[in-house]
């Protein structure tokens, strides 16, 4: 018998026809349970691999320490390496992401294809750009002048007293207070002991106004640096903050300033009206003694009466031409570089100055930012990151939105108004199309004329056309539609006027935005600062404004009461850390309220929008060589954003003077506010990140 062969014994087996169905349909459930189990195991183990996957692990690995528990100190833990391996330039006073990041812009700025590209056929306002960059850089040519380009002008500001014996006979008679603040404004853009500016009307969003102000700069960081009696600092109040606007908003006739808020001078009493009429008839501008004019600051006014009464003209003009001095020494050569650099040193530890290029590519970004930001976006900015940058403001303009529902102190009337505000917020991202058109930006700068060789005469050119450009919107409607600032800008900005949001196409780049990067960095990064801007139209200032960028009361009393309650608690909370940088000084929370409102505020409703995205797409796949969830990942990048350093100068003059909190408060203050920080690294109440006392506004 062969092996082929089959005894007649045997039988083959038998089934009916249901036994054949669910052999079938068992042989299906376990290829389907296969393929799954399979499936499963593949998915497990996949992970992201692309490029910007494999950058982003790396920096962020680069730049946290792991040794550290992210539930005692999650700034520590996501900037520990950082700090590490960044020292503080010598060029700088505090140093972080947003140094670095200028730093890369003004190398995109200053390379080949950008300031120092040359092209023949261009528009003339990208020439004019390139030729302000040169006469900046002309250093040999700047040394060779020495001081010589200040001392020739100083004598259109009716020369400087220490150089003239007798003064009071061959300028004294004649010299008015007025003229000389009225010249400084108008033509060198240097607004001392009075300040007049144009800008839109808080009761008319649509117009603008005359606004009247105090000296924007005393020559020392602050009026805490004063300690002699009789200064001018004397007369700011401290409690006198621009974040207080029912102080700053006083709407009265030109006329009136002459009756109760005037000075004298050796007698002489201060014309408001003649002042006013000096400035705004360089422009060609008519103004009565009927026109309505915003004093910003009256008791400011009242106690420099005081203050005044104190000197002679004298005494005056020399205070004002050392201060216009103090100003324009940055434009001269080295040795009188020098001498301001040694002063500033002093005050704030900074031991060396910028490179000349540097600077360079930023007077000319400041002054033509139209024009440089053209130039920017065409070497630098990628399209697609504005379509998605304005999905993501659209998905978290709907969460703040729906977020209002939760917020049991806000009444429904007060909560439907808040809504309408936030539905109006118009959003600026990456530049306007208005510069990519060659004639819009040779009008923009056609009253420019630059030479290569006069960088002096360029920069008093500027001041001039940017301050009688201001000037001239007096009697213009309010363009909402124009960009406030350039392209080439690593910021971002809320307008309470115009009730709008900017992106420019500076800050739309790794680590905040990047159009490959996985989305949980986008939002924990971008995604923050939208929702921070759009925030700002709520907090302690923008919330007196409404849809229209009108001030007004919108709120009823009893939502307001309570907004103010626990805007407090966010006040207490900050004001309870102490930095011993700054020899254990505790944070002023009262001045940096509105930016503690916006962070909180900024990184609830990113995280919200970012878990809404996962639930519509699906778990984003892993990072390589990090052992963190893509929840965990939101957070260290929103952390990483805000690594950063400070010399122990600028630790103090930032808790005098900064309207925000230092980096790591910004840090640790928004995510011990924030449980779901704690929920996705599983911290227990006991940790430092887990607060006792939950503060939360928005």
């Amino acid at each position: 018998m062969t092996e082929t062969d089959t005894p007649k014994s045997a039988k083959k087996p038998s089934f009916t026809s249901l036994e054949i169905c669910l052999i079938a349909v068992a042989s299906l459930l376990f290829i389907v349970i296969v393929v799954l189990v399979i499936s499963l195991a593949t998915q497990s183990n996949e992970i992201c691999t692309t490029a910007d996957c494999t950058k982003s692990a790396s920096r962020l690995i680069r730049n946290m320490d792991a040794s550290v528990d992210p539930c005692d100190n999650f700034y520590q833990y996501s900037c520990g390496g950082w700090m590490k391996k960044n020292i503080i330039p010598e060029t700088h006073t505090k140093y972080g992401l947003y140094n670095i990041l200028k730093a890369e812009l003004e190398v995109v700025l200053k390379s080949d294809s950008v300031l120092e590209k040359k092209v023949e056929s261009e528009a003339a306002a990208l020439t004019k750009a390139k030729t302000l960059y040169k006469s900046c850089t002309n250093q040999t040519l700047i040394e060779q002048k020495g001081g010589a380009p200040l001392l020739d002008m100083l004598p259109d500001i009716y020369e400087w007293p220490m150089a003239v014996d007798n003064w009071e006979n061959d300028y004294g008679k004649t010299w008015r207070l007025e003229d000389v603040l009225a010249r400084l404004n108008w033509k060198y853009a240097t607004p001392l002991l009075v300040h007049l500016m144009v800008y839109t009307d808080e009761n008319d969003s649509t117009s603008h106004i005359i606004h009247f102000g105090p000296q924007v700069s005393f020559g020392l960081l602050s009026r805490d640096y004063y300690t002699c009696k009789g200064r001018f600092a004397e007369a700011i109040d401290p409690q006198m903050l621009p974040s207080n606007q029912v102080l700053l908003h006083n709407k009265m006739e030109l006329r009136k300033l002459n009756r109760n808020f005037t000075f004298e001078i050796d007698s002489q009493k201060f014309n408001w009206s003649y002042f006013t009429a000096k400035i705004m008839e360089t422009v060609n501008v008519t103004v009565p003694e009927s026109e309505i004019i915003i004093n910003n600051y009256p008791n400011y006014f009242r106690k420099l009466k005081t203050v005044l009464a104190k000197y002679t003209k004298r005494d005056l003009q020399n205070y004002l031409v050392w201060r216009f001095v103090m100003r324009m020494v940055e434009w001269l050569s080295q040795p009188y570089r020098n001498i301001s650099n040694t002063f500033h040193k002093v005050l704030t530890g900074k031991t060396s100055e910028v490179a000349v290029w540097r600077l360079c590519a930023l007077y000319v970004n400041s002054y033509l930012k139209q024009a440089v930001g053209r130039l920017y976006v065409q070497e630098a900015f990628s399209e697609n990151s504005k379509e998605l940058m304005e999905e993501m403001i659209k998905d978290i303009r709907e969460v703040f939105i729906s977020n209002l529902n939760d917020l049991t102190w806000m009444d429904e009337e007060t909560k439907k108004a808040a809504e309408e505000k936030a539905r109006a917020i118009r959003e600026h991202v990456g530049y306007s199309e208005d510069i990519m058109d060659d004639e819009y930006l040779n009008n923009e700068y056609k009253d420019l004329n630059y030479s290569a060789e006069e960088y002096f005469k360029n920069v008093l050119q500027n001041m001039e056309y940017v301050q009688k450009k201001r000037l001239r919107r007096l009697r213009v409607k309010v363009n909402k539609e124009e960009w406030l600032i350039g392209a080439a800008v690593i910021n971002a900005f809320y307008s309470a006027n115009f009730n709008e949001i900017v992106f420019p196409a500076g800050i739309l780049q790794p680590p905040f935005f990047s159009k490959d990067q996985p989305k949980s960095l986008n939002y924990g990064g971008i995604g923050m600062v939208i929702g921070h801007e759009i925030t700002h139209g709520f907090d302690y200032i923008g919330h007196r404004y409404d849809k229209d960028g009108i001030r007004k009361d919108w709120w009823t009393p009893d939502s307001y009461r309570k907004f103010l309650e626990l805007s407090k608690c966010l006040a207490d909370q900050y004001s309870n850390f102490s930095w011993d940088l700054a020899n254990g000084l505790h944070l002023n929370g009262n001045k940096t309220l509105g930016e503690n409102i916006a962070d909180n505020g900024g990184i609830r409703q990113a995280y919200q929008a970012y878990k809404k995205f996962v639930e519509r797409n699906g778990e984003e796949l892993p990072l390589p060589g990090i052992d963190l969830s893509h929840d965990q990942l939101f957070f260290l990048n929103f952390a990483q954003i805000w690594c950063g350093s400070y010399r122990p100068q600028q630790a103090v003059i930032s808790i005098k003077m900064d309207i925000h909190s230092p980096v790591m408060y910004r840090v640790l203050g928004s995510l011990q506010n924030f449980p779901e920080f704690a929920k996705a690294f599983n911290c227990n109440k006991s940790s430092n990140m887990v607060s006792d006392n939950i503060c939360r506004v928005f």
